[in-house]
């Protein structure tokens, strides 16, 4: 009988990668022999042990490549390979930036400004670190030259495409990440600091309203019905209660929530994380809104349908066969409202946030919307082209300046 696993393996970022190549490749650079294992410690104050794969000296540059190892966390750059290509340099200083593979910063609000490469201010001075190390141990002066580091994910550019990069406007490959230089894995915590940063590159931008979606389905819904770009909108994922927060704290005052009933329809009982392993509600949610909606006795035969319903798209045929389907819909989308705008009271959100919602079903469409969903809708819309406007004329005027004398 195979034995379960009781203990995930914690693995190293690509941040503590790039920083251990550079180490190597500095180190041999400048006279060191060959290495092929960095000890390198880590902001959160553990050393680990990351080995080196390959070595290569080539016209005065010495490039050494280390392959990610993620551990028992879920993720896309397991087992990449993150290179760093050193030289020496006339300038005094450790001179880095991003090569092959590794992704530029096109919009404002992320970690890095926009047109340097995307490298996470932490493993940035990972990578310092160690070259100065590196500088130390030769005797070699950083004050009379420097040291040139080109950190290169030969996979980058095909991988960041199965990641969330492109819509935070990170172009051309991946981000170098890590805030501790070590991976645990929970790739929840990942998620949430992706929507949290979704958010603030919305409002970075210009955006004075924000669009959220729990998944891909309210982002197709918006498309296909009003045009609405995909990339527009947040994705929620589950955390519907961390992204409303979210916003608030952004500064945004009103938010647009789209979604398809399965997921939306706990957030009308309350729910703050609708995955299903913090229970599955939704028929005794529908039962009681029908309830409210069209009284006890109306709703007694409605709930033992309910109950017998597995999939949302059932629970509305029962509702439509009970003729009433629009008032329960209508009262859902109410109380999602309700329910959203009431947690930014509870956590002292400071100015209120006015949030819409849209609910639709895959089988019957558009299901209900808050009265001023639609109004929002447009007004993002109008926002993109607002926004789009304004950076067309910063570039403009960014040109100008560069070409006056």
């Amino acid at each position: 009988m195979k034995k379960l696993k009781t203990h995930l393996r914690s693995g190293y970022t690509t941040g503590s990668c790039a920083a251990a190549a550079a180490r190597a490749a500095a180190g041999r650079l400048l006279g060191g022999a060959e290495t092929e294992m960095v000890q390198l410690m880590t902001p959160a104050g553990k050393r680990i042990p990351i080995r080196i794969c390959y070595t290569e000296e080539k016209n005065g540059t010495v490039s050494c490549g280390v392959r990610k190892d993620s551990g028992d966390d879920p993720d896309v750059t397991d087992g990449m390979m993150v290179c760093a290509d050193v030289r020496i340099t006339k300038e005094p200083g450790v001179h880095l930036d991003g090569g092959e593979g590794v992704g530029r910063v096109t919009k404002p609000g992320l970690d890095q400004p926009v047109g340097r490469a995307a490298i996470n201010s932490t493993p940035r001075r990972m990578i310092e670190g160690e070259i100065r190390k590196a500088a130390e141990e030769a005797g070699f002066s950083l004050d009379t030259a420097g040291v040139e580091v080109i950190i290169r994910i030969p996979e980058g550019e095909a991988l960041a495409k199965k990641t969330f990069n492109p819509r935070l406007g990170i172009v051309g490959g991946l981000s170098v990440l890590g805030t501790t230089g070590i991976v645990e894995p929970m790739s929840e915590k990942a998620l949430l600091a992706t929507i949290r940063t979704e958010v603030s590159v919305r409002r970075a931008e210009g955006y004075r309203a924000v669009c959220a979606a729990p998944g891909n389905y309210g982002m197709h819904f918006l498309e296909e019905t009003y045009g609405f770009p995909p990339d527009l909108a947040v994705t929620a994922s589950n955390y519907i209660w961390d992204t409303v927060q979210y916003v608030r704290e952004a500064g945004f005052t009103r938010m647009l929530l789209a979604g398809h009933i399965g997921k939306l329809i706990k957030v009308a009982g309350g729910v703050k994380n609708t995955h299903s392993q913090y229970g599955d509600r939704r028929m005794e949610i529908l039962g009681d809104l029908a309830e409210e909606a069209a009284g006890e006795e109306c709703a007694a035969p409605v709930r033992k349908a309910l109950a017998e319903s597995v999939m949302t798209d059932d629970a509305i045929r029962v509702l439509d066969e009970a003729g009433i389907r629009e008032p329960v819909m209508k009262l859902a989308v109410s109380r999602i409202q309700a329910v959203c705008e009431n947690w930014v009271r509870q956590t002292g959100g400071g100015t209120p946030l006015q949030v819409e919602v849209v609910m639709f079903s895959n089988v019957y469409g558009l299901l209900a919307m808050t009265d001023k969903a639609e109004d929002l809708i447009w007004f993002i819309l109008s926002e993109r082209d607002r926004v789009r406007r304004i950076s067309l004329q910063s570039e403009d005027r960014s040109c100008s300046e560069k070409q006056t004398p």
